[in-house]
């Protein structure tokens, strides 16, 4: 888990001139982001393990991540239940309304990648059942890469940095082009050894669930914009958003 992710988030509002009930959303804004922080650490390490697995081979990596995943849906239930009565008992409006619904929609994300990170782990596990498949070197970079946008698009949520979250989006379009280019030497691979086409399809899947991972982190920093500005930029090409057409 990166540093920004451990220490106490830099947006906490001041207590002073709030009144009762004003103290009390806060400290039950505290408390949801201690929540999707701690979720959001368990799926970070998931992710980690699963390219780990699937670089390696180790079977017993892939069943870490195998075993985390329902205590990753337990968290993303308690924090969308937190949501509500958070909406419930106080009513938030403007900035802590924001605040509230962009932790449901990036629970949301984080429990996706969660979901994402099992199925390569599964991947992982199918390929020590087929002949050797080359591991695409490319793979690893990508691994990198996605991991490397998580972790940045939680930081930009943590620090409430549109900076960070704008890189996140440039970084998106470098994690489809490696994409795009596994593939290719994905498919390469299977036509010349039809032996190879089982193990190529697993490897296929795990590329793609990859892919998605960087997409749910892209949409986290999409959130966060959306937390900074009131804008919501999903849907949007990286370059209009990057360039202030919001």
């Amino acid at each position: 888990m990166s540093a920004a992710l451990r220490k106490r988030s830099s947006h906490s509002h001041s207590l002073e001139g709030r009144s009762v009930m004003g103290i009390h959303l806060l400290r039950d804004l505290d408390e949801l982001q201690r929540d999707l922080l701690a979720l959001a650490s368990l799926v970070e390490e998931s992710i980690h393990k699963a390219t780990r697995s699937l670089q390696t081979r180790n079977v017993t990596l892939a069943n870490e991540v195998i075993a985390a995943d329902p205590q990753i849906d337990l968290e993303d239930n308690h924090i969308n239940e937190e949501c509500l009565k958070i909406l419930a008992l106080h009513q938030p409006v403007a900035r802590d309304l924001r605040r509230i619904a962009a932790a449901m929609m990036i629970t949301t994300d984080l429990e996706r990648m969660g979901d994402l990170a099992e199925e390569i782990a599964e991947r992982s596990i199918a390929l020590t059942h087929t002949p050797h498949f080359p591991i695409p070197e490319k793979l690893g970079r990508m691994a990198d890469l996605t991991t490397m946008m998580v972790r940045q698009s939680l930081d930009a949520f943590v620090n409430l940095s549109q900076e960070q979250a704008e890189l996140v989006l440039r970084m998106d379009d470098e994690v489809d082009r490696y994409n795009n280019e596994i593939i290719q030497e994905l498919i390469q691979t299977m036509q010349s050894s039809p032996s190879l086409i089982e193990a190529g399809l697993s490897m296929f899947s795990a590329t793609r669930h990859l892919e998605r991972i960087a997409d749910h982190a892209t949409n986290i920093a999409e959130d966060v914009i959306y937390l900074i500005s009131g804008e919501i930029v999903k849907h949007r090409s990286s370059e209009s958003v990057i360039e202030g057409e919001i």
